[in-house]
């Protein structure tokens, strides 16, 4: 209820205002396109650099996250080859 009652005034100091600071806004008008365009560029710069830094961390991730996974297995391979290195030595000279 109070702002349908402040309304009015609400809408007349916001005209007033607004026409008063007009000049104002126009005169920083080129400094917020010079913002933009400092921004623009900015992003333009690093935006491959974190791209590339994105991949990498990905990458490593995935790999500590393999290694983690295969790490336990690696005594299994272990076994693995030892025992195929016993039979591929077991076996005479002419099956090879």
């Amino acid at each position: 209820m109070f702002c349908l009652l402040t309304l009015p005034f609400r809408i007349f100091f916001g005209i007033l205002f607004s026409v008063l600071l007009l000049p104002f806004g126009l005169l920083l008008l080129p400094f917020l396109l010079l913002r933009v365009l400092f921004k623009l560029a900015l992003f333009v710069v690093l935006a491959p650099i974190v791209a590339v830094a994105a991949v990498a961390v990905i990458l490593l991730a995935l790999g500590a996250v393999f290694l983690a996974l295969l790490l336990p297995l690696l005594p299994f391979a272990l076994l693995a080859v030892i025992a195929w290195a016993i039979v591929r030595a077991s076996q005479p000279a002419y099956a090879r």
